[in-house]
């Protein structure tokens, strides 16, 4: 169970919570990396994402899956992923050590269980947050990655970075921050709050030990992310709508493009053109994503956790064992 355990005590740092979720979130990227760019693709088309009714450029994951591959080759599901790869790095180290973090203040300074589901979506929200404004900039990056099509506007990293500050300036890196912190606590303290009540359902009964507990801590977080996801869907895309603001040259060929003065205008324009459904454009790819995102992401960082425990107590338990033959 992630978050601070007062049954079972304190064992590892913040460094080392900081290096189980840099590392689970290193490897969840590289895994969902080419969903994440369909769903992108399918949030920024102004156009119906529909397989019935098709008329934007892409109406359907296999669809969009191949146009994507015919056009700009195998690479193009990866793009961005630098920025996207810090991005995640970043991220899992502040929220997770954050959330590790205000879990031990709860359990020390106030009379509330630490391990109670309600805490946990205090503090899975409050850690995403701090986490969502550290790693915005980045986010902002990966999204403008993701969203160019060819040619490419910016070549790389180097190249986006001081042309991005010099024709929009610095502000630019925190496009979309209001709906992304919005939305970014409930999504987040969702996660946590099922993840836990998903754990507490699935427990093994005492005499079967750990057995299959890596496979129970994926099926748990892919449900809670399809949950946390589906509710606070609209949010995401509103940032990402407004994350590409200034971008539009990039977006001509993939069909229409708007631009928004802000989160209000955003969510108007969206609900007079595009209608009810519009708010929910690429949510089956989402959910894909969110079920292997939330569900990795949690079972690598409980898997890493349990591996520096393991090392933890074996170098002390050798340590001993040297004291005592000293002796």
């Amino acid at each position: 169970m992630v978050g601070y355990d007062p049954s079972k005590g304190e064992v590892l740092t913040s460094e080392e919570f900081a290096f189980a979720g840099s590392a689970s979130g290193m490897v969840t990227r590289a895994l969902i990396s080419p969903i994440d760019v369909i769903k992108i693709r399918f949030q920024l088309q102004i156009e119906r994402v529909s397989i019935r009714r098709p008329e934007g450029k892409y109406w359907g994951i296999l669809q969009a899956s191949r146009c994507i591959y015919s056009e700009e080759g195998i690479t193009a599901f990866w793009k961005g992923h630098i920025p996207a790869q810090l991005l995640s790095i970043c991220y899992g180290a502040v929220q997770f050590t954050t959330f590790e973090f205000l879990t031990k203040v709860v359990h020390n300074v106030t009379p509330y269980d630490t391990r109670k589901p309600e805490v946990h979506f205090m503090c899975g929200g409050l850690a995403a947050c701090s986490a969502t404004f550290f790693c915005q900039p980045l986010d902002t990056l990966r999204t403008r990655f993701a969203a160019q099509g060819e040619p490419k506007v910016y070549k790389n990293l180097r190249h986006a970075v001081p042309t991005m500050i010099r024709s929009e300036g610095i502000l630019t890196f925190y496009r979309g921050l209001s709906p992304t912190m919005i939305a970014v606590f409930p999504y987040a303290g969702l996660q946590f709050f099922f993840y836990n009540i998903f754990k507490k359902l699935l427990a093994p009964p005492p005499s079967s030990g750990k057995s299959g507990g890596n496979f129970r801590n994926l099926i748990c977080g892919s449900g809670a992310g399809m949950i946390s996801k589906t509710i606070t869907y609209p949010l995401d895309l509103f940032k990402k709508r407004l994350q590409v603001g200034g971008f539009e040259q990039a977006r001509v060929h993939f069909g229409q493009v708007r631009s928004y003065k802000g989160l209000t205008d955003c969510a108007l324009q969206i609900a007079k053109e595009e209608g009810f459904r519009g708010f929910f454009k690429g949510l089956y790819p989402s959910l894909f994503k969110a079920a292997l995102s939330t569900g990795f992401t949690f079972f690598w960082y409980e898997f890493f956790l349990t591996v520096l425990r393991d090392l933890k107590e074996r170098r002390m338990s050798n340590d001993l064992n040297k004291d005592e033959k000293e002796r």
